[in-house]
C-alpha cells in the first residue's frame, strides 16, 4: 500500500518535471532540476488523491493509439489551416457533451488530455460524476457534426481502453461499442437533465460567426 503510493507519487512527479520541461520549450539541467523541485513542492502542498490503477500496459494496443493520434493530429492541424486561410467564412463551433463508456479516472483523463492536444478540440468542462466530457470543437454546423464529434470521441476512448485499459474495462467498451446505438435514433436537446447520463451527444451551446 505504501510503496504502490510511493510508486504514484515518483511517477507524477517524472509526469510534472516533463510537463515542466515542454512548457519552457528546452532541455538542460537547469530547467530539469527546476521542474523536479516544482513537482515535489506541488505535491507536497497539493497531495493528489488516490487512484487505482488495476488496468496494463498492451503493447499492440499502445502502438495502435500512437500511430492514430498522430494521423489525427497531422489531418486536425491541416483542417484547422484550412479554416484559418478560409477568408469571408467563420467555422461555427460548438459545446457538445459526450458520455463516455468506461468513465474511470484514469481513462476520463487521458481522453480528456488526448482530445485537448488535437487541433480544432477542446475540453470545456468534464463531469466526474457522470463519465461525460463537454468538448468545444470548431466547424459544427449540426446534429450530424455533433454525432461524428460523439462517435470520433468514443472510438479515442476505444483506443486508450485497449491500450491501457484492464480486461474488464476492455469488455465493457468492446460490448457499448457492438451493442445499437441509440444515439443514431435520438433528438439533440439542448443540455442533459440533472443526474441523467446522456448517450446521444448533446450541443450545450453553439458559437455563431
Amino acid at each position: 500500500m505504501i510503496a504502490g503510493r510511493w510508486r504514484d507519487r515518483c511517477v507524477a512527479a517524472v509526469a510534472l518535471t516533463v510537463i515542466w520541461m515542454l512548457l519552457w520549450g528546452s532541455f538542460t539541467p537547469l530547467t530539469l532540476l527546476g521542474g523536479a523541485l516544482i513537482a515535489v513542492i506541488v505535491l507536497a502542498v497539493f497531495p493528489l488523491p488516490p487512484v487505482t490503477y488495476a488496468g496494463r500496459v498492451h503493447p499492440l494496443g499502445v502502438l495502435r493509439f500512437t500511430v492514430r493520434f498522430t494521423a489525427d493530429l497531422v489531418v486536425a492541424s491541416a483542417q484547422v489551416a484550412a479554416l484559418a486561410f478560409r477568408f469571408g467564412r467563420v467555422p461555427r463551433s460548438a459545446v457538445i457533451a459526450v458520455s463516455l463508456r468506461v468513465p474511470s479516472d484514469l481513462g476520463l483523463t487521458l481522453t480528456a488530455e488526448a482530445l485537448s492536444l488535437v487541433p480544432g478540440s477542446l475540453i470545456a468542462e468534464v463531469d466526474r460524476e457522470r463519465g461525460v466530457l463537454y468538448v468545444h470543437v470548431l466547424n459544427v454546423t449540426g446534429p450530424e457534426d455533433a454525432e461524428r464529434v460523439r462517435r470520433e470521441v468514443l472510438a479515442l476512448e476505444q483506443r486508450i481502453v485497449d491500450a491501457f485499459g484492464s480486461p474488464s474495462e476492455r469488455r465493457i467498451c468492446a460490448a457499448a461499442a457492438a451493442a445499437p446505438d441509440p444515439a443514431t435514433a435520438g433528438s439533440f436537446p439542448a443540455a442533459p437533465s440533472p443526474g441523467s447520463s446522456p448517450t446521444a451527444p448533446k450541443i450545450i451551446e453553439e458559437v455563431a460567426p
